[in-house]
């Protein structure tokens, strides 16, 4: 099978949309498909993939300036390259240029669409756009919703609560839920008690651990919080924090507000195959608070190392924690998730429990099981099924 995968984000930008797009690609190329990903460039990137992976020329955004937009000279030339170019399906993962472009080919070749909705895109315009009235611009992003579905075969969505939203919004058009899933043989690895060695940290210190895209929706503030709340009780506890993005002066600044400074360190982006995975292992538990995550990959990447987890449940973190038992959930407030949080440090016992349960719990979401589930749909649509294909291809839990 033959499949184009444009997108308006992808690495060296670091976040879960170009996380779940090569977990797609590599998994696809790996049982022999042809897989060629359309892309913004960035400058001075030199990735190379084990699929096809054109760049095309991209400006800044200015509310973003993480973020490219792919020149609109740059699509017309992918209109009209690929255009003459044989595909099976295309599976649109973004809904700005890289939609157009899975648009433009859906009219001109007649090849089905899918494309997946990953981002809670009503949630997080107010947080980019903050001097904008709030009402309008969530009213825009479900207006957007609706037109994107609209103009595709079939709509991916990676929990159900994320189809339930747009349920909400009125959107009808036939939908699967279908997981991102994770190449678990890529988190089997790991040394954290090197990566404590490597930076000052003794063996018995107690550590929590955090891995996101450092931007306010990701509610990074509370984490700080609950620390600010423990170090009395816990006075050697640490807080390590793998990421980067725009709220990183920001959240300094708020740690250094909280008192935090001896108990809060900033690693940055760090690399997945190597420094990452020893530090997530360097953690006594990982902590996530993001309410707006329509999946939550961390957290079964988490599983996958055996780190204890305390989270939030909400959206699609909700789905990811659902039955698991290497997880403690905790409430959406400082006081409470502190409250979890030290429940779980301060049992050496509870906290081996749930690191022996984390690799099983992650099973549910190999990418093995789930791609299985997306080859179906795809060749579905190469068929010409226009009926939904199935609204629930969650793993059973």
């Amino acid at each position: 099978m033959r499949l184009l995968m444009p997108t308006d984000v992808y690495f060296p930008r670091v976040n879960g949309v170009s996380s779940s797009i090569r977990g797609f690609a590599r998994e696809l190329v790996r049982r022999g498909h042809e897989v060629t990903v359309v892309a913004p460039e960035y400058a001075g990137d030199g990735h190379v993939e084990d699929f096809e992976l054109l760049r095309l020329p991209a400006r800044t955004i200015f509310f973003d300036p993480e973020d490219r937009l792919i020149r609109s000279s740059a699509l017309r030339g992918a209109k009209r390259s690929l255009v003459g170019r044989h595909w099976d399906v295309i599976h649109v993962h973004t809904p700005f240029q890289a939609h157009a472009l899975g648009v433009h080919l859906r009219r001109k070749l007649g090849v089905p669409v899918v494309e997946s909705y990953h981002t809670y895109f009503e949630q997080y315009v107010a947080h980019y756009m903050p001097r904008a009235p709030a009402t309008p611009l969530r009213s825009a992003a479900r207006s957007l919703s609706r037109r994107i579905c609209a103009a595709v075969d079939h709509v991916i969505v990676p929990s159900r609560e994320m189809s339930d939203v747009l349920d909400g919004y009125g959107i009808s058009a036939p939908r699967t839920i279908l997981p991102t899933g994770v190449d678990l043989r890529e988190f089997a690895t790991g040394d954290g008690a090197g990566f404590r060695r490597a930076h000052g940290i003794e063996p018995g210190r107690p550590v929590v651990v955090t891995v996101s895209r450092l931007s306010r929706e990701k509610n990074i503030d509370r984490l700080l919080e609950a620390v600010a709340l423990l170090r009395g009780e816990l006075p050697e506890l640490l807080f390590l924090v793998a990421g980067d993005g725009p709220d990183m002066p920001r959240l300094r600044a708020r740690t250094t507000e909280l008192g935090l400074d001896a108990h809060v360190r900033f690693f940055g982006n760090l690399d997945r195959r190597t420094t990452l995975l020893d530090f997530y292992r360097a953690g006594d538990v990982f902590a996530f608070a993001s309410p707006c995550e329509t999946q939550g990959l961390v957290l079964v990447e988490a599983m996958a190392l055996g780190v204890p987890i305390v989270s939030t449940a909400v959206m699609g973190t909700a789905t990811v924690l659902e039955g698991t038992r290497c997880a403690r959930i905790a409430p959406d407030d400082s006081a409470g998730f502190a409250s979890v949080l030290a429940s779980v440090l301060r049992d050496r016992e509870l906290r081996a429990e749930l690191a022996t349960a984390g690799p099983a719990d992650a099973q549910r979401w190999s990418a093995d099981a789930i791609m299985d589930r997306a080859v179906a749909l795809y060749e579905q649509l190469a068929a010409g099924a226009s009926a939904p294909v199935g609204r629930d291809l969650v793993p059973e839990t």
